[in-house]
């Protein structure tokens, strides 16, 4: 089949990768020209494991293209996936302007033939029907432009493009979107027109049939088709339920630590419960990213909209505001006073196996730390090696762990990385003036720590 791929974020490059690498051909147009000539020598723009082998690999096979020309790539479309971010506003709700764009852009562009309009961003509830809407403005503005050019009379132009809009929301985990998009647990298909559907399902039968699955003996993935809105709500419900997850095993951590138990053996006992299960129950310093923070405030922002205030989303975002500071007042009771005090940081990130940064937990840290007049260092496997320093003040990133820990009086792990498992931390605890250490993860053994010389503090142990 035919797709285009309207942005290159992390979904819609995935996404158009991984499409491409089933069978299908596919453009991926960006207005970013630099970005797109990164793409066409076959280098992803952002981190993600394996992102890159599947693009050279497409790109060999002549399955994909990257381009700017976006009229080229609604007329090469089928399918076409409106993948553009929607970044959160002051007030919490979703700034959607980029998908009105491409929503306009697409309809000045749509010519003959069938087009089924993909929302692939994560909208607002109702935006299925104010995308149709955008569409149909778009249309309307090309043909009369037509007219007042006279390129055709009124009464002999060309008749509307027939589409239809649906919802696919995505529910890739940064670090691991290769695997999800080939292992997904389901594939939610939102839409009003029968024929929309049938094609949505054409275009994912190799992924649905476990063709590309780590393990093909699986049963087919789930497939759920519903209507728009419902399917705009599932994406917000899904990330909201896990973000709610977090903050409640943190609040039950906050309880251990007070009390004696150990959070660690809470969680295992609990998500033994089959109704409860085990993910999503690490207790630490909060959750971040491009994802959690700005669906659960959107899904706040929409029921305000509709006159209902959603105490428990709330209660869960407050959680997860205080949670940030555990490792701060943990700092504080091991350190006592934290001016002329240095302290290192392991990983910067949001979370392992991304470069990404954003609303990472790592950079409250940072601000309240250099507040209190500590200096900072911090080591993060991919931060470090490729020199990204946007957005870093305040912070001394160091080019491995070891320099780290040179002179610091205490570390905290911010981000479990696999790679801080194996440090030599014997060697890192004799470089430091006090070989402190907050598990802000709960990620590392406290008896092998302590034997490494370190007092270790964990979250909720």
């Amino acid at each position: 089949m035919r797709v285009c791929v309207i942005g290159t974020g992390y979904v819609g490059l995935v996404t158009g990768a991984c499409l491409a690498h089933i069978g299908h051909d596919v453009i991926c147009i960006d207005n970013n020209e630099e970005k797109v000539k990164i793409m066409k020598a076959g280098q992803s723009p952002i981190f993600e494991p394996g992102l890159s082998e599947i693009m050279q690999s497409a790109i060999q096979s002549g399955k994909i293209e990257f381009s700017t020309d976006i009229a080229a790539g609604v007329a090469h479309g089928e399918i076409l996936f409106i993948a553009v971010g929607t970044p959160p506003l002051p007030t919490g709700e979703s700034d959607t302007r980029y998908v009105e764009a491409v929503a306009r852009s697409i309809g000045a562009n749509l010519k003959g033939g069938y087009k089924v309009i993909v929302n692939k961003s994560t909208v607002p509830i109702g935006s299925g029907d104010w995308v149709r809407m955008i569409v149909l403005d778009g249309i309307a503005e090309r043909q009369k432009q037509l007219v007042t050019a006279g390129s055709a009379p009124a009464e002999r132009l060309p008749e509307s493009p027939e589409f239809d809009v649906v919802s696919n929301p995505e529910f890739l985990r940064e670090g691991s979107a290769v695997y999800d998009t080939f292992n997904p647990d389901r594939i939610v298909l939102g839409g009003n027109s029968k024929r929309a559907i049938a094609l949505m399902q054409e275009l994912y039968a190799p992924i649905v049939e476990r063709q590309f699955a780590e393990d093909k003996s699986l049963p087919a993935v789930p497939v759920l088709a519903t209507d728009l809105s419902s399917a705009e709500m599932i994406k917000y419900a899904a990330n909201a339920f896990l973000a709610t997850k977090i903050s409640f095993i943190n609040e039950v951590a906050n309880i251990c630590d007070r009390v004696g138990a150990d959070v660690t053996q809470v969680a295992k006992g609990i998500g033994l419960d089959s109704r409860i299960g085990g993910k999503f129950l690490n207790a630490g310093i909060g959750w971040g990213g491009s994802c959690f923070p700005k669906d659960v405030s959107a899904l706040v922002h929409t029921a305000d909209d509709y006159g209902y205030e959603a105490q428990l989303l709330k209660a869960a975002v407050s959680v997860n505001e205080r949670q940030r500071l555990i490792a701060l007042e943990k700092l504080q009771q091991a350190l006592k006073i934290l001016k002329g005090k240095t302290v290192g940081l392991l990983g910067l990130t949001f979370k392992p196996d991304t470069d990404d940064l954003r609303d990472a937990p790592a950079l409250n840290l940072i601000e309240q730390l250099n507040r209190l007049g500590a200096k900072v260092k911090a080591y993060d496997p991919i931060i470090s090696q490729t020199g990204m320093r946007h957005g870093l003040s305040g912070v001394l990133v160091e080019t491995d762990a070891e320099r780290l820990a040179d002179g610091c009086d205490a570390l905290v792990l911010v981000t479990e990385w696999d790679q801080f498992k194996n440090l030599d931390y014997a060697k890192m605890a004799q470089f430091m003036s006090h070989p402190v250490i907050i598990d802000g993860r709960n990620f590392l053994n406290p008896e092998t720590m302590q034997k490494a010389g370190f007092q270790y503090i964990g979250v909720g142990r």
